[in-house]
């Protein structure tokens, strides 16, 4: 990887990552189907009126998607940092920023890029009507690529320590409050008739902080468990 450029390298590591997912096939499905078996089964256990549950459903949305991405979040670096590969993509001479960003990139593909793909049927299960989709969309899209970016630090800082899931959650969890209070927000003033421009405002600011900064402190905490 050495004799290639910077962005020739992290296509390589994307390539790479999106191969290994779809080759584990259990871990790529396991937080689509925690997506849907919490958004779904949370109406029918409540048994609520119809007017409720749309009042309820973009918090019980966010708070799903925002579990869901979770799952996959411990495994960003670990399998990496196991088997030494961590090590050898660090030695290849673009430096750890370019490899957290594409592996950071590769996970919000195979996680929140399908959270995305599949919230429709999600919000139809909720009674989100059909006129706040592209908000709904947008407002995942964005908040899942946020999310990907501070679990990357998390990963980061964990990735040698033993239960690194649960420290992990406790990290990130704190942070992401944000994300869920604007995403819920911006589908609740749809549904509500009113200007969700406000809160997709702040989210989009909130990725493109995340986005600029993340990388380089997900990078020192590698560093750091690598030294």
């Amino acid at each position: 990887m050495s004799r290639v450029g910077a962005f020739a390298a992290l296509r390589l590591v994307v390539v790479r990552e999106l191969k290994l997912a779809f080759r584990r096939p259990d871990q790529l499905l396991q937080p689509l189907v925690f997506f849907l078996m919490v958004t779904t089964l949370f109406p029918l256990g409540l048994n609520l009126r119809l007017s409720l549950l749309r009042e309820i459903g973009p918090g019980v949305l966010w708070v799903a998607a925002l579990l869901a991405s979770m799952l996959s979040l411990d495994a960003l670096f670990r399998n990496d940092a196991e088997d030494g590969t961590l090590e050898q993509l660090a030695l290849s001479g673009h430096g750890l920023t370019v490899i957290v960003v594409a592996k950071t990139l590769a996970h919000w593909l195979v996680s929140g890029a399908a959270l995305v793909l599949v919230s429709p049927l999600v919000a139809t299960a909720l009674a989100i009507p059909v006129e706040a989709f592209p908000v709904m969309a947008a407002s995942l899209t964005l908040g899942s690529l946020a999310l990907s970016w501070l679990g990357a630090i998390g990963a980061g800082l964990t990735v040698g320590a033993k239960r690194g899931n649960v420290l992990l959650s406790l990290i990130v969890l704190p942070l992401a409050m944000p994300l869920l209070i604007f995403g819920a927000a911006a589908i609740d003033r749809v549904i509500g008739g009113g200007d969700a421009s406000g809160p997709l405002y702040l989210l989009a600011a909130l990725c493109t902080f995340a986005t600029t900064l993340a990388p380089f402190a997900a990078a020192a905490a590698l560093r750091i468990t690598l030294e």
